[in-house]
């Protein structure tokens, strides 16, 4: 099955503002979409949007806090619960009504054991409240988000096989994997099973694949090969404008 991309609207078609680059997504030729976050547009305004330019929501993530103050995140700090649990409610909200099937719950910056229980606690509690909705942990590396309580693939896996909640999956990001870990082939292979995301952009330069040191071209036929049926989200910073580099996509979608 040929792979299937969604635009990702917070980091490309960044010349649009962000309500104009679903209509730009669609006229490249994107099917879906995925994004940050949706907050500063009403939940009936984003799925409007959705419907008239005939596009999937595949993704976006929780609340982050304070994002202009440098949040990342609240689930590991044991005195933001109440402000976490209703960032949770809000994101259930938007995707509810967008028809969006999976958030990202970012940890925040945090370490040691309090922190990591909180952490686990409320991702025990979100996938609860989530229902049909699949929760996503995301390995981040500490070199572009230091501090970053979420910053191992091994740690990601443990929690999700201790927790035993059926919507809580992995989202596999390509370029943080290959920061963190390296490995990246090896990674997909082992990780694939409790995968519900992949996300893709050239490492090191966090820019459009096949222009790093990854082999993204072999990424992508293993990625099929395994039989990944979601979409691959396009989370990378266009090196000279979003359409201009659209050219590495042909080959694949």
């Amino acid at each position: 099955m040929p792979l299937k991309f969604a635009a990702n609207l917070s980091w490309m078609f960044n010349e649009w503002s962000f309500p104009d680059r679903f209509a730009a997504a669609a006229d490249a030729g994107f099917s879906a979409v995925e994004y940050l976050f949706p907050y500063e547009l009403p939940p009936d305004e984003i799925a409007r949007l959705l419907a008239r330019h005939g596009l999937k929501q595949v993704l976006f993530n929780m609340p982050p806090g304070n994002w202009a103050a440098g949040e990342k995140g609240t689930a590991c700090l044991p005195a933001r619960r109440d402000e976490f649990r209703a960032s949770v409610n809000t994101a259930l909200t938007y995707a509810r009504a967008s028809g969006t099937p999976r958030l990202h719950l970012m940890s925040g910056v945090g370490s040691g054991d309090t922190a990591l229980a909180a952490y686990r606690d409320a991702v025990a509690w979100a996938c609860d409240a989530a229902g049909e909705i699949d929760i996503l942990l995301e390995p981040i590396n500490n070199r572009d988000v230091p501090g970053y309580l979420m910053n191992d693939f091994g740690l990601a896996a443990r929690i999700i096989s201790e927790l035993r909640r059926p919507n809580l999956k992995l989202q596999f990001d390509v370029y943080h994997r290959q920061i963190i870990h390296g490995d990246v082939t090896r990674g997909l292979e082992s990780l694939m099973p409790i995968t519900g995301h992949i996300q893709i952009s050239s490492a090191p330069s966090r820019h459009e694949p096949m222009s790093g040191e990854l082999d993204d071209r072999r990424v992508f036929e293993l990625i099929e090969k395994l039989g990944y049926s979601g979409h691959v989200g396009c989370e990378y910073n266009p090196a000279a404008g979003t359409l201009a580099g659209l050219g590495w996509i042909k080959a694949f979608a």
